[in-house]
């Protein structure tokens, strides 16, 4: 049978607040069939009413859509990378900080970054950004509440420093959590706000297609201060940085030109 996307397109948009039209189409139809096929729906318009009816098939289905999967200072080589740009070249040119962490899933990564700042006594103009398109998935970001899988990559004194352990969960200090606040976001359709010395969005542009990745790394440069950077994921190259007013850093850090 063949399933109706442009229906189920539709009404995520509509009920979910879910723009799917940039993702790449048949990876996306490909996970769409499956998460309705475990929800034992047999066409999506059954299915748009077991996810309206149903929370927990709605989070099951925003998780395996929108790929939440996160953990600390993910790919530690490249975050060492990203704390000697920060400390070599924002430092000596600004002396406090706009971030912006989009695409945040669970928060783990704007956590990281308040730890880096931390480390380095550096100034906040405003708390770290951390946005998603996620509600359920900012608010596990604003409880600050990890499993120890989630810490793999933290260093034992970072987690003795920061962390409140309890029956096995690890939770955040409030010295790292009031300097990060979560706000719901889509890359896609919402405005970008402005004059950010750092955005860190990794991990995402490979599910968009070309024409939506290409405008979303516009609009990242245009959120961007002339000398800002920004942090991208460990399998997103962007080939021509110069089109977008950017420059390479490191494989995965670019500045935007002044």
């Amino acid at each position: 049978m063949e399933l109706n996307y442009d229906f189920f397109y539709q009404w995520t948009t509509k009920n979910l607040k879910l723009n799917l039209d940039g993702y790449k189409e048949t990876q996306l139809q490909r996970r769409i069939a499956t998460s309705m096929k475990n929800a034992g729906a047999e066409s999506l318009e059954e299915y748009a009413v077991v996810i309206e009816k149903n929370p927990e098939a709605k989070q099951k289905f925003l998780d395996y859509i929108t790929i939440n999967v996160t953990d600390f200072f993910r790919n530690k080589d490249i975050f060492e990378e990203f704390e000697d740009q920060l400390v070599n070249e924002l430092l000596v040119k600004f002396p406090s900080l706009k971030i912006w962490s989009a695409a945040c899933s669970t928060g783990a990564e704007a956590y990281s970054i308040a730890m880096i700042l931390a480390k380095h006594n550096v100034k906040l103009q405003n708390k770290i950004l951390a946005t998603d398109i996620d509600e359920t998935i900012l608010q596990k970001g604003r409880d600050g509440i990890y499993n120890e899988y989630e810490l793999k990559n933290l260093e034992y004194n970072l987690r003795d420093k920061y962390f409140q352990e309890s029956k096995g969960k690890y939770h955040v200090n409030n010295s790292i959590k009031r300097t990060v606040e979560f706000k719901r976001h889509d890359l896609i359709s919402d405005a970008y706000p402005k004059n950010y010395h750092v955005i860190v969005c990794r991990n995402v542009m490979i599910y968009f297609k070309n024409d939506v990745k290409n405008e979303i790394y516009r609009k990242i440069s245009e959120a961007l201060v002339p000398g800002g950077l920004y942090f991208a994921g460990a399998t997103e190259t962007i080939y021509n940085p110069a089109q977008y007013n950017l420059k390479k850093l490191t494989p995965f850090i670019y500045q935007k030109d002044a």
